[in-house]
């Protein structure tokens, strides 16, 4: 692998998760006025794997770490904005259900690399 972000199985989680997640949201069919809910997801759920790649390209552990507290962060986010769907029932409870196993799976692996650092 070229890049040392690519060997991390959180940083490989992370992509696969984002990559349901737009998936999911490449199915509905909402209102114009609420793209901006749609955009907000797709940009929480692509952001975790966008932050653990950036802070393994830095080269102090206190920056990696603020990176992966961001990752965490936006994780946290993405979930927030999957519950709100559901509520409006845009999200099948099914598909949450995955997308929010998917997402404690990450958070679990997040908070390990955390501490190991």
């Amino acid at each position: 692998m070229a890049f040392a972000f690519e060997e991390l199985h959180v940083y490989r989680k992370a992509i696969d998760f984002s990559v349901s997640v737009i998936n999911t949201i490449d199915l509905y069919e909402t209102p114009r006025k609420h793209y901006r809910l749609i955009e907000q997801l797709e940009s929480a759920s692509t952001s975790v794997a966008l932050n653990i790649s950036e802070g393994k390209g830095r080269y102090s552990t206190k920056e990696i770490k603020h990176f992966l507290f961001i990752a965490r962060g936006s994780l946290y986010e993405t979930v927030t904005m999957l519950q709100i769907f559901k509520m409006k029932s845009w999200l099948g409870n099914p598909k949450y259900n995955e997308l929010y196993a998917e997402a404690v799976e990450i958070n679990k692996m997040l908070s390990g690399l955390i501490k190991a650092i």
